[in-house]
């Protein structure tokens, strides 16, 4: 029987200046800007999404930027790392280009087998990781500031904090297809593809304070689902679980269900149609403000709202 859900959509985060973040994550890490639109609830508020060439799930990393956010903190019942990946031979090429732009970073460490990690934190305070790894056969994509053989591939893994890890990898492994594929101390990795861009790590950290919303912290993780089939299939699964998903929510390039893990973090299924290739060409994705068509009357209003932006990605070779 096939999986209805087949690993990592995207997560999305909280920031504060759009053009510090912008600048980070297309200049200095080389993702690529594959949608640049407004918030559905909020449309005076910027929605960034990056990833790879196509923005395909898996890739897809995504900000609400709002200037003078109040920071955040991380914690219990929250995602707190985020971890792309990038090739086992691309260790020093990062480090140096960290040191190149005053990143703070922690030297590297062994996790799994094959698994060489560096932590930093982006200009919001987001936990990030890079892992060095040969098990990644996703092609790198670039805008021309990094060299393609060093390019982040996508994501690798998330890093959920939780007391202990019983209840979420029971909604891991009934609910959303998961299986414990390996463990390591306090660490448990979960994946329902055991491939590079869908692991879900849960750290049990019993005397970790709780965490708390705000600029540098992820606001949900969404899990990929095929199409609108197999979205509701999950839906009704969850219902019968005693979870309380949304009705499913129309986001444009994707429908999406959202409800409360167990440990208190935000969870959504995503669908992986129709895609972002749906109202502009691939070769120009994320150029343009796209707006959802229940805004496209007011455009005038919200380009003045927003604050403009500028992509700079040959400013940070």
């Amino acid at each position: 029987m096939n999986n209805l859900i087949t690993g990592i959509h995207h997560v999305t985060a909280l920031a504060g200046e759009p053009q510090s973040n912008l600048d980070f994550y297309t200049g200095i890490l080389g993702l690529r800007m594959v949608k640049k639109t407004v918030n559905f609830d909020a449309p005076d508020v910027y929605h960034f999404y990056y990833g790879d060439e196509q923005g395909k799930p898996g890739s897809i990393m995504t900000f609400f930027p709002y200037e003078g956010i109040q920071k955040g903190r991380h914690g219990n019942g929250m995602l707190n790392i985020t971890t792309f990946s990038v090739p086992a031979g691309s260790l020093l090429f990062w480090e140096e280009r960290l040191k190149k732009y005053d990143i703070n970073f922690r030297p590297a460490q062994d996790r799994f087998d094959g698994e060489a990690v560096i932590y930093f934190e982006d200009p919001d305070g987001l936990g990030l990781e890079l892992v060095f790894n040969d098990r990644d056969n996703r092609p790198g994509w670039t805008y021309g500031n990094i060299p393609l053989k060093h390019s982040i591939r996508g994501f690798y893994s998330v890093e959920i904090w939780q007391e202990g890890y019983e209840r979420t990898a029971g909604l891991l492994t009934e609910g959303l297809d998961h299986k414990l594929i390996a463990e390591k101390g306090n660490r448990f990795r979960f994946a329902a593809t055991d491939a590079p861009g869908n692991y879900i790590d849960i750290l049990c950290k019993p005397d970790a304070l709780r965490g708390l919303g705000g600029g540098g912290t992820v606001h949900h993780l969404a899990f990929s689902t095929a199409n609108k089939e197999s979205q509701l299939k999950v839906r009704e699964k969850l219902t019968n679980s005693g979870y309380n998903p949304t009705p499913v929510l129309d986001r444009q390039y994707f429908e999406s269900i959202y409800f409360r893990e167990p440990g208190g973090v935000l969870f959504e299924v995503a669908t992986a149609e129709p895609g972002f290739a749906i109202d502009e060409p691939q070769d120009k994705l994320g150029e343009a403000l796209k707006l959802p068509a229940q805004y496209e009357s007011r455009r005038n209003l919200i380009e003045k709202a927003v604050k403009p932006v500028k992509l700079n990605p040959s400013n940070f070779k």
